[in-house]
């Protein structure tokens, strides 16, 4: 009996052992077997996540992400022949490149094209040929606020502006779609828009700027810059009180939707918050400030302002190379006269003066929620000697952004506080939360009120009988003081090459705008501030003004 049991023993056991590697095999396949045969029916794929939006203070999107399709070839399952069926829907070199030979599994072929040509694509159903999802930033208003927003690359990683300092709160992670391979190789999606490892949420930021008024300042900028052929120009507008920034422009522009203008770095340039340049007379109402709060003159005294004045190793002129007689201390602003600021300059102490500025904010990068913003450049305490005091005083020696010589105007506007100027209101993740808020942040009091009430009478009257009456309105009370600055190379003034600015506030009982002009080099014979950039001023403010009675009226 036992002979007989012995081949069935044998025999089950052989049984049991297949049937168990059969169920291993099936049930339990090795990791590396069993992603080789999912690649063969289906495979994940990445997509771009969702990146925020970028809206203005009334809630106008000014940046967003909309799908867009991509194409490539799959080399196993693509025919060269083919090809001949895709010219003129993607470039020539392409059209090459896939007429012969390739290695891999991917090749791409087209990137992120319009839904028309997309859908020609789809059409011809050509094996080997598949649609990627992907994201597309788009830029409703083109070239409007294009250096504040700035732009992302290919993969929506932000480059410039608030895309680029506000990238991680914009940025979501991407998901992936799945995909079923049929016969052929022909692959097809489940479900519309993929199956995501997270639902996708998007973050938003919201700015202080109002894209009206952003309109009417870029209209005008754009006009001023063709018609004195001028080589760079910024505006700036703020809420002089808080800090708020309404709108910032910078010229020559760009569209950030078309990328072969971001190859030209003069034009990605933020004039407003990058460039740095000598400000000239707009920046006498600061160092007057500066100097009659620390007694260096009196508000009352009167000066004698020959045509030349002789400094130290240097020479002061007036602008118009005529003499000027006796000028009482708020005429030295109104008819801006350099040689009677020169006389202001020489009593500052260096020290002193330099660590006022200091605290204007000149000198040092501010703290707006952007990149790119220079600091300027203050001379050390050391090198203030022989005529640097008298040229500091009426705005030479010296190197300010727009942004930063906004931003020391506010303190003459409202009452003495120098508040850090922001440009982001709101900022909230994916998940709805407020990450960050942007409000008044008053860094420390510079003026007393008297002084403040002084310097803005003496701007008022820069406009009604000053060298500002190109900027005067009958619409508003507008108070400025304009500028004309020489342009240094190497250390030394170039002729014929100026830079013109004006910078302003109204309604001048209450002030609600605080803006500047600056226009860089114009090379049309003129170049004084008043006669450039005064009657660009006077085009905002009633730009302005018109916008305001609309939405009274709509109150109404």
């Amino acid at each position: 009996m036992e002979s007989r049991r012995g081949p069935w023993v044998v025999f089950v056991f052989v049984f049991v052992f297949l049937a168990w590697k059969l169920v291993e095999y099936h049930c339990f396949p090795d990791p590396r077997v069993y992603a080789q045969a999912q690649r063969q029916y289906w495979s994940l794929t990445p997509i771009m996540g969702n990146r925020g939006y970028i809206q203005d203070s009334r809630g106008n999107t000014l940046a967003l992400s909309v799908s867009a399709s991509s194409f490539f070839v799959d080399p196993e399952h693509w025919s060269p022949s083919s090809a001949s069926s895709l010219i003129g829907l993607i470039p020539e070199n392409i059209i090459q490149k896939i007429s012969g030979p390739l290695e891999g599994r991917y090749v791409r072929i087209l990137r992120r094209s319009t839904p028309e040509l997309a859908q020609k694509i789809i059409d011809l159903k050509l094996d080997g040929l598949y649609e990627e999802k992907e994201k597309k930033r788009e830029y409703p208003h083109n070239t409007l606020l294009a250096h504040v927003l700035g732009y992302c690359d290919f993969d929506e990683n932000g480059q410039s502006g608030v895309e680029l300092a506000w990238n991680s709160t914009l940025y979501e992670p991407p998901g992936h779609r799945i995909l079923i391979r049929q016969t052929g190789g022909r692959s097809i999606a489940i479900g519309d828009d993929g199956d995501y490892e997270k639902e996708p949420e998007i973050s938003n930021l919201t700015l202080t700027i109002d894209i009206r008024i952003q309109y009417i300042i870029e209209k005008y900028l754009d006009e001023a810059m063709k018609l004195h052929k001028a080589k760079w120009g910024a505006v700036l507008c703020m809420d002089p009180k808080t800090g708020a920034v309404l709108s910032m422009a910078s010229w020559p522009t760009f569209d950030p939707n078309n990328r072969e203008g971001l190859s030209y770095p003069d034009r990605v340039l933020n004039n407003a918050i990058g460039r740095a340049y000598e400000p000239g007379s707009t920046f006498k109402p600061i160092f007057m400030g500066i100097a009659i709060e620390d007694g260096l003159v009196r508000t009352n005294e009167t000066f004698q302002c020959p045509a030349r004045l002789k400094v130290a190793d240097g020479v002061i002129t007036e602008a118009y190379k005529k003499g000027m007689g006796t000028l009482s201390t708020p005429e030295i602003l109104i008819k801006s006269s350099n040689v009677g600021m020169a006389q202001i300059g020489i009593r500052s102490k260096p020290l002193d003066m330099y660590r006022s500025l200091l605290n204007w904010g000149f000198g040092k990068i501010g703290d707006i929620e952007l990149k790119g913003v220079e600091k300027g450049l203050i001379l050390s305490p050391g090198q203030w000697r022989g005529v640097v005091p008298a040229n500091i005083s009426i705005g030479q020696g010296l190197a300010v952004t727009p942004l930063q010589l906004i931003a020391a105007m506010a303190p003459v506007v409202n009452g003495g506080e120098y508040v850090s100027p922001y440009i982001v209101q709101e900022a909230r993740n994916s998940s709805g939360e407020i990450v960050y808020q942007g409000r008044k942040n008053t860094i420390r009091e510079l003026l007393t009120p008297e002084t403040c009430s002084w310097l803005r009478k003496a701007m008022r009257d820069t406009v009604t009988s000053g060298t500002g009456r190109q900027a005067n309105t009958p619409l508003t009370e507008l108070a400025a003081k304009t500028g004309t600055a020489q342009v240094a190379e190497k250390g030394k003034y170039v002729a014929e090459r100026y830079v013109s600015s004006i910078v302003g506030f109204w309604p001048y009982e209450n002030p609600q705008y605080l803006a500047l002009i600056v226009i860089g080099e114009p090379s049309d014979g003129k170049y004084y501030g008043g006669e450039v950039a005064g009657p660009v001023l006077k085009k905002i403010v009633e730009g302005m003004a018109d916008l305001e009675a609309f939405d009274d009226g709509k109150r109404l």
